[in-house]
């Protein structure tokens, strides 16, 4: 198989006749082999009939619908690890990202020998309330990941296929693909200008909460990157680090007592210091602290696979 096109659908109705005959008309030439993958994130209108509807008309759709519904993340996630294309792009079922795109996108992979090619949608059809902070996230996540892209989160993105079967998505991670990819040993990120249309159908699923749990999730994987194979790295050194901190604030207090009792100089209880208990709390936040990094390391290494999401049916 060339090419496997993923496409998560959430209440994608109106669209997705439309978009199946764009694809169709971009991919006329006999030779491509692909196939596209539609994973319905638990739909509520009537988008799970209309893939059916396709899957007789179009035989090279595969679609899996979830019993509920889990977030782009895990549509994502669950078209990778059905996908078997050579190249796998994704694309937005709301007619927003330009099929037109998916030549181009399949040449950079397969002739430049990127790992990840990434849209670009330098000129947008979306209104100031999603364009600003869009800006203001894409600044941070280039800032702190130094992947010098500017739209971390176009959904048109163009991947090898060994790429996406060695990267894990879930919660809100799909915003940070290219951030997982370099993580995973993948350099070779590339990006491309793409038209970014005019919504046609439907309302927008982006909302302001998004911006705090974007950047949460951010920090999330800067974190599992490094500690999450090895947390007791992280909390075992915070923890051995104010414990011992504790420890020699607490003896100090105790050796200064002994002195000035030895030399008959009137001095406080060590109990009445305020010191002594920022010291006793220093002491049992390093114990709690070294205490979490073994538990995590228990956790760690006795996880189960993540990827389990309740699929109702499927179309191969």
């Amino acid at each position: 198989m060339d090419l496997s096109i993923v496409i998560p659908v959430f209440n994608e109705q109106d669209s997705l006749p439309e978009l199946m005959e764009w694809i169709t008309g971009v991919l006329s030439d006999p030779g491509t082999r692909y196939e596209v993958i539609m994973v319905d994130d638990g739909s509520s209108d009537s988008s799970w009939k209309i893939i059916k509807e396709l899957s007789n008309k179009y035989d090279f759709i595969r679609a899996i619908r979830f019993r509920r519904n889990y977030g782009k993340a895990a549509a994502l996630q669950s078209g990778f690890m059905a996908a078997s294309g050579d190249v796998v792009i994704t694309m937005d079922a709301d007619l927003q990202d330009n099929p037109e795109e998916i030549p181009e996108l399949y040449r950079m992979i397969n002739d430049q020998h990127f790992d990840l090619v990434s849209g670009w949608k330098r000129k947008r059809h979306d209104p100031l309330t999603k364009i600003l902070p869009s800006r203001i996230y894409n600044r941070t996540v280039r800032m702190i990941s130094g992947i010098k892209i500017h739209d971390f989160n176009c959904g048109l993105k163009a991947y090898r296929q060994d790429v996406v079967k060695s990267i894990e998505l879930y919660g809100e991670m799909h915003r940070y693909v290219p951030v997982l990819v370099k993580k995973a040993g993948f350099t070779r990120i590339g990006e491309k200008v793409v038209q970014h249309q005019k919504r046609k159908y439907g309302v927008s699923k982006y909302g302001a909460r998004r911006l705090l749990t974007g950047f949460l999730d951010l920090l999330s994987i800067l974190f599992l990157s490094r500690f999450g194979k090895k947390p007791m790295h992280f909390f075992g050194s915070l923890g051995t680090l104010m414990f011992f901190t504790g420890f020699l604030a607490a003896a100090w207090l105790g050796a200064e007592k002994i002195y000035f009792t030895v030399q008959h100089i009137p001095r406080i209880k060590v109990t009445e210091s305020p010191y002594f208990y920022i010291a006793l709390t220093a002491m049992i936040l390093g114990s709690q602290l070294f205490l979490a990094g073994f538990l995590g390391e228990m956790i760690s290494r006795n996880s189960s696979d993540r990827n389990k999401y309740l699929i109702a049916e499927k179309i191969n």
